[in-house]
């Protein structure tokens, strides 16, 4: 039998097939092998503490218990009949699966779904992997193990059972308060990125900036996540020119860097998945197109502020490093600047030299939603709308020509020549911004084309 995870019927309650290699002296498994596991879909939970239950005679029946952490169950001797009921809010509440588990078998449990077993051979011990250390003062949401509505068909009758007073009187289902679902917490709510992420992650609430500011470490130290189980990290400082002056310099390294770094401690502390967005700007731009490993080497301040957040990110357990390219979201940004400056007649100077493709906000938040639904390994994914890369020079010329004007009203200038004829400050651009996207892909998420999201995007009401 080669390794498989079968899914059921309640949401995130994975079945484990389990290879078992045997011979006279006895067998051998993998039963929990992170790297095998997580390629073919279990979710890299992080487990902290492995506990061990023995149980004397056939019969004995322990749970339902919904546990405030994450389970990989199984079974090291002996045979049980495990029972899973989900005590989470939401239209499963109360579907029941059941298994019978063997040296063969483990089943992952999210936190919120009640855990039951009962041996069926005398001597069996079970086993268990917890993302989270045991305490006595944890809260567990109880179902009764002979609530007629989840109908669980023991197979060792109660008269034959042993079954603790306590698991005998807990509530019945109608009795049991759903366990709150896990909430999203976006920072930076209020950007064009955070705005967008909030109307694509259903029920996740948000904190602005001035509610939480990453460049605060106290405010960072003191955030709430009770009840969080992924943090969004939407805030961030944006200035690239500002970023090569002393105060932009330092609000840089403490949004960037610093409170990332700080944030990510956090959502190491409290269990959390931790998504955050990156930039092209951490690459020089010499790749034709960068992939998800290619060397770091920032050219200006900003790019070395992300980049070092970047390395804050890529050390926790549980997280989702989204770098991405030439953002534009509801608010200001180039293309409403050229959409203006065609209605206005006016002929800009736009660089030609520098090539990528644009992120659309709407695009980046679909892929986030994907990414965390589709419970994709974690790691660091490139993400920005698909098609033929462009310059901005391009890029300006679809707008003029979409707003009626001629292209040739665009003028192409170089980088160089461009920041010559400006007067204040400007940070090094990487020439090339080409992302890689096959990683992305690799999930079953296909990127919209930057060239048809351009006429779409300047379809819509620019207010």
């Amino acid at each position: 039998m080669d390794l498989a995870i079968r899914h059921t019927a309640i949401p995130g309650l994975l079945v484990v097939d389990l290879p078992v290699h045997g011979d006279s002296r006895g067998w051998f498994k993998e039963n929990w092998q992170r790297a095998k596991m997580t390629a073919l879909g279990l979710p890299d939970f992080g487990p902290v503490q492995h506990s061990v239950a023995h149980n004397g005679p056939a019969g004995v029946t322990r749970g339902i218990h919904a546990e405030p952490w994450d389970k990989f169950v199984s079974v090291v001797h002996g045979r049980a009949f495990g029972a899973w009921v989900d005590l989470r809010e939401g239209s499963t509440f109360g579907t029941v699966h059941t298994e019978e588990l063997d040296e063969r078998t483990a089943v992952f449990v999210p936190r919120g779904v009640g855990n039951s077993y009962q041996t069926l051979a005398p001597d069996t011990v079970y086993s268990y992997l917890v993302n989270a250390h045991w305490r006595p003062d944890a809260h567990y949401t109880m179902l009764n193990l002979a609530d007629e509505t989840a109908a669980v068909p023991w197979p060792i009758p109660w008269a034959d059972a042993t079954v603790s007073d306590k698991d005998r009187a807990h509530p019945r289902l109608g009795e049991v308060s759903p366990v709150p679902a896990a909430r999203t917490l976006v920072l930076g709510s209020a950007g064009q990125l955070g705005r967008a992420l909030l109307a694509q992650l259903p029920g996740a609430v948000g904190l602005t900036r001035a509610e939480l500011d990453l460049g605060d470490p106290a405010a960072i130290a003191g955030l709430d996540l009770s009840g969080v189980d992924t943090v969004v990290n939407a805030a961030a400082f944006t200035q690239v020119d500002r970023a090569e002056t002393d105060d932009g310099r330092r609000q840089a390294w403490a949004a960037n860097a610093t409170g990332v770094a700080a944030l990510a401690a956090v959502a190491v502390r409290h269990g959390c998945t931790l998504v955050h967005y990156s930039s092209d700007y951490v690459f020089d731009g010499t790749a034709h197109e960068a992939d998800e490993g290619e060397p770091l080497a920032p050219l200006g301040v900003y790019g070395q502020a992300k980049a070092a957040g970047d390395l804050a990110v890529s050390v926790t357990p549980r997280h989702y490093l989204l770098r991405t390219s030439w953002v534009v979201g509801d608010g200001g940004n180039f293309v409403r600047t050229m959409q203006r400056l065609a209605g206005g007649g006016v002929e800009p100077r736009v660089v030609d030299d520098q090539v990528g493709r644009l992120t659309f906000t709407s695009e980046l938040a679909r892929a986030t939603a994907h990414l965390l639904t589709s419970a994709a390994p974690y790691g660091t994914y490139h993400v920005t709308n698909g098609g033929e890369p462009g310059s901005w020079a391009q890029i300006a010329r679809r707008v003029f020509a979409h707003e009626g004007r001629p292209e040739s009203a665009v003028r192409a200038v170089t980088t160089q020549d461009y920041a010559a004829d400006t007067p204040d400050p400007t940070a090094p651009r990487p020439p090339r911004s080409v992302l890689d996207l096959s990683r992305l892909r690799a999930t079953g998420f296909e990127p919209t084309d930057q060239w048809q999201a351009l006429e779409d995007y300047l379809g819509t009401d620019p207010a």
